[in-house]
């Protein structure tokens, strides 16, 4: 159940139905809403009637210890706000959004080569033991074959619990995540017999093993789940002990894990022949998309997949190509 939010000032009912319309759509809404409630505890400060040119600039000026991408998000969470009030109330004020902070440049993926994964591995099991974590080498190592055999969002892994996993289909039931959508995904014979291994430590006398169990064990305080945040720190450190390292000399992102499944996937179709525009929606539902845009945004043209596709072109073309007569008479 959702918390309650309450919302003082006289926005607030607009708000409340506003949020109503996004949640009837299928989006939790909840960042959106914790920011606009916020706006609200402003104006309500201010004993504001409306948002206006004056208050939202008073409101906007109260950001600036953010950053210029944290102050453009919650200025267009209320931009967007704003059009929908204009919906039923024409006379209504809505900032200017080119007047916001610039978007940052779309930070490029990292993708990892076949090379680099099976360095992660190596050092995955290789790690010092943890006294406080017994099973910290294990959850390393499942959690790169996971990510990058599965797409998981990082997210998705750290919910799992030991019920999600069905070891006679190899199967992990993924619920309830973005966009309140539901999947469930085929592992590949690799990571069911990863999955395997690591269930043979994980259900040892003392842990957690119900249904309701997490599958990510950590035992930190006690033995719980991983935080994202948690599994992004070990994740890290795996990163820098393999020495995988961007352009700019920083470990990648857990992220680029998901970024590096996609790619892989459309190298394989490229190379044995498959029509990649015809599976692009499977691989859409495999990584829990709402559409194909979303999925080629993971998508990154890297010199791989250029050469795979100019590949795939020249076979395709070859023989019109070479039965072409140019001006000239150039073949």
């Amino acid at each position: 159940m959702r918390p309650t939010v309450e919302l003082d000032s006289p926005l607030g009912p607009v708000i409340s139905r506003y949020v109503a319309v996004k949640r009837a759509l299928g989006r939790s809404f909840d960042a959106p809403l914790y920011h606009l409630a916020k706006l609200d505890r402003f104006l309500a400060s201010r004993n504001e009637l409306d948002l206006n040119s004056t208050s939202f600039a008073a409101w906007c000026a109260s950001l600036k210890g953010l950053s210029d991408s944290g102050r453009r998000q919650r200025m267009r969470i209320v931009y967007h706000f704003c059009l929908y009030r204009r919906r039923s109330e024409s006379g209504c004020f809505v900032p200017d959004p080119t007047q916001f902070p610039p978007p940052r440049p779309r930070p490029l993926p990292y993708i990892f080569t076949e090379i680099e994964i099976a360095s992660l591995l190596a050092v995955s099991a290789n790690l010092p033991p943890n006294a406080p974590s017994p099973l910290h080498r294990q959850v390393a190592r499942l959690a790169v074959v996971l990510l990058y055999t599965s797409g998981l969002r990082r997210g998705e892994l750290v919910r799992l619990t030991l019920g999600d996993y069905d070891s006679a289909e190899g199967v992990l039931l993924i619920r309830e995540t973005k966009f309140h959508k539901s999947r469930l995904i085929p592992l590949s014979e690799d990571a069911v017999r990863e999955m395997d291994l690591y269930l043979r430590d994980r259900r040892r006398p003392g842990f957690p093993c119900g249904a309701d169990g997490p599958l990510l064990l950590n035992g930190f305080g006690g033995p719980s789940g991983y935080t994202g945040a948690g599994l992004a720190v070990l994740l890290r450190k795996v990163f820098r002990q393999a020495g995988v390292r961007t352009a700019a000399g920083r470990p990648p992102r857990v992220h680029d894990l998901r970024f590096s499944f996609a790619v892989h996937a459309l190298l394989r179709w490229y190379r044995a022949g498959i029509d990649v525009q015809a599976r692009l929606p499977a691989l859409t539902t495999y990584m829990g998309h709402g559409s194909i845009a979303s999925t080629q945004y993971y998508l990154t043209f890297v010199g791989a997949l250029a050469r795979a596709a100019s590949e795939r072109f020249d076979r395709h073309c070859e023989r019109f190509l070479a039965s072409s007569t140019f001006p000239g008479g150039a073949q």
